[in-house]
């Protein structure tokens, strides 16, 4: 549902005019009082940009993705020093906010009743109630908020005609983009784009759980787009993506893009190749899985053939986590300590951080029952579910049995990682809006087409 009138739903984007006036009033600002002149010029590059925007914007949600999937925080943090970490963080989700705001001037809002962002506000608004977690502010709080819905605020603007197809384009290229130019920093000796974390894990220019975490949308995108079309050119990127990901050595989403690949050449319906072609083809893959652990024994330096013959059940740490959290989720099981409260259940500078690197919980539903309480953790839930369904349900039968697949899987991809407020889940959810946006483009063409209509 569009809330905004549709006489303003597409309004003339501003243009030269506009910007002719903004130069004019910087040179009288500069001619009448010299000293503030600097300030002048970054304001008019800032509304040069938002001109900008607002006339293109399929190409700044583009850069933006582009941007945001390669993980800079994790290169800048290493190049520069770790104080460019939250930064670069905080860039990238204002950037999607700020582009879903001029987005929404542009070309309206939609109602998007049970969008989970409604869970984390209940979670700020009882935390902020019946009090936080000791040491957590106010401010801590509304930052927590803040990026906690910046991924799902892309679900409450109308998109402009096309976005959704290049959405989906682009998300496909992230991680090849990533480890092209991981290696060339590598190569420049600055940052190494493999790591040694009990075997050899690729990361491009981010982690390699979060370059895995990319690759997910990517691979998902390229399928729906060769199940859909039978386009012979996705299924290369196809391959390379599924093979970065192997090469990232993160078991579980491993196994997920495999239950969702296998899945949707078993289960989904419609689509341009036979099903016969499909079922043959997944058949010969589960065939080959045995393969990788024959070739673990001759490349057992890389971490996920490590895995796959010595450690399967390793959780990385993960079990010296948890028991934090449940202790402090005990203490407040209904409502939970409030939004932010998990960033300070393990110390920073604690032997436990140091030794794993991460303070985080590694568990979405064991971060939100201390957040959010039995209550808070239930109702987010209910929303994604019911969220999910509405969406989904809109979809054709192929793209509703694929995304509802991927959700399934990412759920349970949450029981052993954050998967809604990293940067990987920025991509993920704009991919998701990008899978919802093509139907609506479908629809609207086939109504146009309508002669009844017309």
């Amino acid at each position: 549902m569009t809330l905004m009138p549709s006489a303003l739903r597409n309004p003339r984007a501003p243009g030269t005019g506009q910007f002719m006036i903004c130069l004019a009033v910087v040179i009288g600002i500069a001619w009448l009082v010299p000293t503030v002149f600097p300030e002048a010029i970054v304001g008019l590059l800032g509304v040069g940009g938002v001109i900008l925007a607002l006339r293109h914007p399929t190409a700044f949600w583009l850069g933006w993705i582009l941007v945001t999937g390669l993980s800079l925080e994790m290169a800048l943090a290493d190049i520069i020093g770790p104080e460019a970490f939250q930064p670069t963080i905080a860039v990238t989700k204002g950037g999607e906010i700020a582009l879903v705001t001029l987005t929404i001037i542009r070309f309206g809002c939609l109602a998007d009743k049970f969008n989970p962002a409604f869970g984390f506000v209940w979670m700020a608004a009882t935390g902020l109630a019946f009090g936080l977690y000791p040491g957590v502010t106010h401010s801590d709080v509304a930052r927590s908020l803040v990026g906690s819905v910046a991924p799902f605020l892309v679900f409450y603007c109308v998109k402009p005609a096309g976005w959704g197809s290049a959405i989906r384009t682009a998300v496909t290229f992230i991680p090849l983009l990533s480890v092209t130019l991981g290696t060339a920093l590598d190569v420049a000796g600055l940052r190494s784009v493999v790591f040694d974390a009990g075997g050899l894990r690729l990361s491009g220019l981010g982690h390699p759980a979060f370059l895995a975490g990319i690759c997910l949308p990517a691979i998902y995108s390229g399928l729906l787009r060769w199940l859909r079309t039978g386009s012979a050119r996705a299924v290369p990127l196809l391959v390379i993506n599924l093979t970065i990901l192997l090469l990232t050595g993160a078991r579980a989403p491993a196994a997920y893009a495999a239950v969702v690949v296998l899945g949707s050449l078993v289960l989904a319906p419609g689509g341009a190749i036979p099903r016969v072609k499909r079922q043959a083809i997944a058949v010969a893959l589960i065939v080959a899985l045995p393969l990788l652990v024959i070739v673990g024994e001759a490349y057992g330096s890389f971490r996920l053939f490590e895995v796959l013959a010595e450690q399967p059940d390793n959780l990385s740490g993960r079990d010296q986590l948890w028991p934090s959290f449940e202790a402090a989720a005990a203490q407040a099981p209904w409502l939970g300590w409030g939004l932010g409260s998990a960033n300070l259940i393990i110390p920073h500078d604690s032997q436990l951080a140091v030794l794993l690197g991460t303070w985080a919980a590694h568990n979405e539903y064991l971060r939100l029952q201390v957040e959010g309480g039995y209550i808070g953790r239930g109702l987010l839930i209910l929303l994604f579910v019911v969220w999910i369904s509405s969406h989904t349900r809109r979809l054709p039968r192929l793209e509703r049995t694929v995304m509802r697949l991927i959700f399934v899987t990412y759920a349970a991809h949450a029981a052993t990682d954050n998967v809604l407020i990293s940067s990987p889940a920025c991509v993920f959810f704009a991919f998701v809006a990008a899978v919802f946006a093509n139907t609506h483009d479908v629809r609207s063409i086939r109504l146009r087409d309508t002669p009844e209509v017309a």
